[in-house]
């Protein structure tokens, strides 16, 4: 029987990867990445020659199947994403529940998560917190909003950066203008930002300021 490892990318900085990370993807038979040329990047830079997958949210109900017989077969697999760790808000999930179904050995790595240095950053309460990933993008996204302005936990969201206005809109007319809300954006890469305040003043300087690159949205719970 072979084993499954979950490794943590770096979100940005590609210093952001463990030592053991680095092993694991020398050592294994095959690494399955989200986007092969994304990952190639990666690889080259710390000199990993292991064969590639392709194994992404389009493909992986048809080829969990077929990794798992891999797996069954002996071969020792890595799962990576594009940026962060496999599974949250990203692919991975299925293939670790096949995994665990099949009684196959899966070793989840600690490394690099977008929402961690957001949550931290954010100078809210941390002590209990609620991780949503994505809203629901039309069905379904009024019912989310309306529970969550009611969730006294701080709450955290992942957001596209031509979606963050609308979002913020919505955090409005949903949770007040006068809640509190951290954007962090382009998390440990060059042009990293947190934007602190209330809800109508973030929003304001998004709808001034356009926002780029990947996004991270803490706000606190309802008092």
């Amino acid at each position: 029987m072979g084993k499954l490892y979950i490794v943590p990318t770096p979100i940005g900085n590609l210093e952001d990867i463990t030592l053991r990370a680095i092993r694991v993807l020398k050592e294994v038979d095959l690494i399955l990445a989200e986007d092969t040329r994304t990952s190639g990047k990666l690889l080259h830079h710390y000199n990993i020659e292991t064969p590639m997958q392709s194994h992404h949210m389009h493909n992986e109900h048809k080829t969990v199947e077929g990794i798992v017989r891999r797996l069954q077969a002996g071969e020792v697999i890595a799962l990576i994403s594009d940026a962060g760790t496999p599974a949250i808000s990203d692919p991975g999930f299925l293939l670790t529940r096949a995994c665990v179904e099949n009684n196959i050995e899966v070793d989840c790595l600690p490394g690099a998560t977008a929402f961690v240095p957001a949550l931290v950053n954010s100078g809210l309460p941390n002590d209990k917190f609620v991780f949503e990933g994505f809203l629901p993008v039309k069905k379904g996204r009024q019912t989310r909003l309306t529970l969550l302005a009611e969730e006294p936990r701080t709450i955290i969201i992942y957001e596209s950066p031509h979606k963050l206005v609308k979002t913020l809109s919505h955090f409005e007319t949903y949770f007040g203008s006068d809640r509190l809300v951290s954007v962090s954006r382009e998390l440990s890469k060059m042009y990293e930002e947190t934007i602190r305040g209330t809800v109508k003043e973030v929003l304001r300087h998004y709808t001034d300021n356009p926002p780029k690159g990947e996004i991270v949205i803490v706000v606190s719970g309802k008092k």
